[in-house]
């Protein structure tokens, strides 16, 4: 086990997207100092995916709470999180939230192969998850997105869209990313993954 366990930018998930109070007096004190803000982001490092700094951890000293490399982990989630018309060029940030718990789990010496990724997706996250021609159609710009969930994709990660929310947001199967399932309901992704031992996190961009 390497001396450095590499945790979360956990002090840095106040930014815009994800916080509701936008208050400088609800912010970290690192945002408040450019300066160790900017070292933080030269020590960030990238174990799978690279989502841009808020996908990145950062080095921790004397870790002695170590999680069980050899076990299987089972993450599942609710992935509802959905972009403004204004940051439809951007990354949306519960992807990048996601890439951050895997890589959290791959720098605490946990091996991809034994990381079981399930996204259930509904709600306007589903926008996300649409080939470029379809996303285009409504932002107006390429899908930033593609290349991340291409990466996933490549890695295990399963995403099951919502068949339910498919009819509410006018999404149509082809217009999802290549190997996207779609069950009727998101509520049955989450009961069956559930029952089959995998933890729950909620992606909601709040």
């Amino acid at each position: 086990m390497k001396k450095y366990i590499i945790i979360s930018l956990t002090v840095l998930i106040a930014y815009p997207c994800y916080c509701q109070d936008k208050s400088k007096e609800s912010m970290p004190p690192i945002f408040k100092d450019s300066a160790k803000l900017n070292e933080l982001k030269a020590m960030a490092y990238y174990p799978l995916f690279n989502g841009g700094l808020f996908s990145g951890v950062l080095p921790v000293d004397s870790v002695d709470e170590i999680p069980d490399p050899k076990k299987d982990y089972k993450l599942l989630f609710e992935f509802t999180a959905g972009s403004q018309d204004s940051t439809g060029n951007q990354l949306n940030p519960g992807l990048v939230e996601i890439a951050r718990i895997i890589n959290l789990h791959i720098a605490s010496g946990i091996p991809i192969s034994n990381i079981h990724v399930v996204i259930a997706t509904h709600g306007p996250s589903l926008y996300s998850i649409e080939k470029n021609d379809a996303y285009k159609k409504k932002y107006g710009v390429d899908n930033p997105n593609i290349k991340l969930i291409q990466q996933m994709v490549q890695n295990g990660v399963k995403f099951i869209a919502c068949g339910q929310a498919m009819h509410f947001f006018e999404v149509e199967k082809p217009d999802l990313y290549w190997g996207t399932k779609v069950s009727l309901t998101a509520q049955t992704v989450l009961s069956n993954y559930i029952e089959q031992g995998y933890v729950w996190y909620n992606i909601n961009g709040e």
